[in-house]
């Protein structure tokens, strides 16, 4: 076998999943290894590498063609996973620093060292019983969108759907991480509107329902701090635009006092790039696959009520 393909059968042996298993996962692996067409895996290394350098290597060693601009590519399609799978960490340093890198971690060096000798099998046991593999992670990710979760101490179930996807990923991940201690005061279902609806709360603190029955997709309370985030969920439709924005103002009665963060959940980058230019300022982003960053368009404070 080349050593491409020698790559590709590790990292199915490891619980990788196909598409983890491609081209440029073979090649990241290789390079972040050290490895060449020529050399022997007993000669695995983890010297830090910037993707740059990964593309580099992989241009010169196996005589591909890929330009700076696949950096995004290599770092989605490989290095986010291989991070998810214990194969790799990073440097620690901020990832928009010149600085940032990443390298295999000793544990997989000296499991690669080992392929193709008679140590190998039981080393990978060893490897793999100790870290759930990607294709039982990612397959776990996937029974979740189908199974019921908790909130305000209710146990309760979203029909399946990638906006309602979405909602679930805001209420487990968003709400623990930038509104700890809030409770829902609304959240639909696109099978069932009202899923949750506190009208005597949202009522006390002074939304008006009467005028607007198009509430965001979620809102949070939090009591202590007197905060209030209004929640889009954008899968197609429906960010927090100036439009809605000055929607969602209009609901509010004139002596309300709470504070007001307003957020735009999108599931990645991707989806969230088509909607930029339609985004108000002073709103909060936040991606559901980086759950634990925010993006803060202007403003003068990081997230926080905006009046």
């Amino acid at each position: 076998m080349t050593k491409q393909e020698e790559a590709k059968e590790i990292l199915r042996q490891l619980g990788v999943p196909e598409k983890q298993q491609a081209k440029i996962c073979q090649l990241t692996l290789l390079a972040l290894a050290g490895i060449t067409p020529d050399s022997s895996w007993i000669d695995t290394t983890n010297d830090w590498m910037r993707i740059h350098d990964i593309i580099r290597y992989s241009n010169i060693q196996f005589g591909e063609q890929y330009a700076e601009n696949s950096r995004e590519t290599f770092r989605k399609q490989a290095l986010h996973h291989f991070r998810n799978a214990a194969f790799i960490e990073d440097n620690g340093v901020a990832t928009n620093s010149p600085n940032f890198r990443y390298r295999l971690t000793n544990e997989m060096v000296e499991l690669l060292k080992l392929y193709g000798t008679e140590q190998w099998i039981s080393s990978r046991k060893a490897f793999t019983n100790g870290h759930t593999s990607l294709i039982n992670m990612y397959s776990s990710k996937k029974k979740m969108s189908k199974i019921g979760f908790c909130i305000n101490g209710i146990n309760l179930d979203f029909s399946p759907g990638s906006h309602n996807l979405l909602q679930k990923a805001v209420l487990e991940e968003f709400l623990p991480r930038f509104a700890p201690g809030s409770i829902c005061l609304y959240v639909g279902d696109t099978a069932k509107k009202n899923l949750i609806r506190e009208d005597a709360i949202i009522k006390s603190i002074g939304i008006n329902l009467g005028n607007h029955e198009k509430l965001p997709d979620i809102l949070l309370y939090n009591e202590e701090k007197n905060w209030v985030y209004f929640i889009e969920c954008v899968t197609s439709v429906g960010p927090m635009s100036p439009k809605r924005f000055k929607e969602i103002n209009e609901m509010i009665e004139h002596w309300a006092s709470f504070g007001r963060i307003y957020v735009t959940a999108f599931p990645n980058s991707n989806i969230f790039k088509k909607f930029i230019s339609e985004l108000a300022w002073e709103t909060e982003v936040w991606l559901s696959d980086e759950p634990d960053h925010m993006i803060h368009l202007n403003g003068d404070k990081f997230i926080g009520p905006r009046n």
